[in-house]
């Protein structure tokens, strides 16, 4: 009796062997669902991730394939190569068409940066601002919280969030006071805006409430998004 219990206690350890998940197939996925935020344009740079959860599947896969008696998961890092493979695809499409396609019609797109003056350097407006002084612009950036909460039909815009949150009070070559035309309104939040209307330069810089350093630029928004 003693001998067909030993023999059946080996049978099953043959038969159902422990093998550990590849680790690296799991973190294929999870690296899927960290990148998956990153279909918002907010949170588009997250998509890196998937190149990082590629990369993880494949290595994932072929550890079960060079080891199979130690490492299970196969599926799963199929899994992870292929979601990840089709979220890059499909986000990079995504944001690539919002982009050619998110500037109305007469309006010039500006990056925020041209309107800042570097580290080191005299905060005051730069040469593009004057050169695009009175122009219809679309740009984008953040309300700053000192603005007020609730709908706002005025506000100061600054460009990233640690300017926004983070950074005390901003450089004047990092604010833009806008005010919403056309009986408009736009609600209070840490959401990138997209904005559209004419710029202006202050040729006498002026102060807010709120706000230490003077104001340099200003738009009158006819479009906020």
């Amino acid at each position: 009796m003693s001998a067909e219990l030993q023999m059946s206690s080996s049978s099953d350890v043959v038969e159902f062997p422990y093998r550990a998940v590849s680790r690296a197939a799991i973190a294929s996925v999870v690296f899927f669902v960290l990148a998956f935020p990153g279909l918002i344009p907010t949170f588009s740079p997250l998509l890196i991730l998937t190149a990082v959860g590629i990369a993880a599947g494949i290595v994932g896969y072929r550890a079960t394939k060079q080891y199979p008696d130690e490492y299970s998961g196969a599926a799963l890092a199929r899994f992870g190569v292929i979601a990840n493979a089709l979220l890059m695809v499909s986000g990079i499409g995504l944001h690539t068409y919002i982009y050619m396609t998110e500037v109305p019609e007469g309006y010039t797109r500006i990056p925020f940066h041209e309107l800042q003056q570097p580290e080191g350097m005299p905060d005051i407006p730069t040469r593009f601002a004057y050169d695009i002084d009175g122009n219809k612009v679309f740009l984008k950036g953040y309300i700053h919280p000192a603005s007020g909460s609730g709908a706002l039909r005025q506000f100061i815009l600054v460009p990233d969030l640690g300017t926004c949150c983070f950074g005390g009070q901003p450089k004047s070559s990092d604010m833009i006071e806008v005010t919403v035309t056309n009986g408009k309104n736009v609600k209070a939040g840490l959401t990138k805006r997209k904005l559209a209307g004419k710029f202006q330069l202050n040729r006498t810089p002026q102060k807010l409430t709120d706000f230490d350093n003077n104001i340099f630029y200003r738009i009158k928004a006819d479009q906020v998004r």
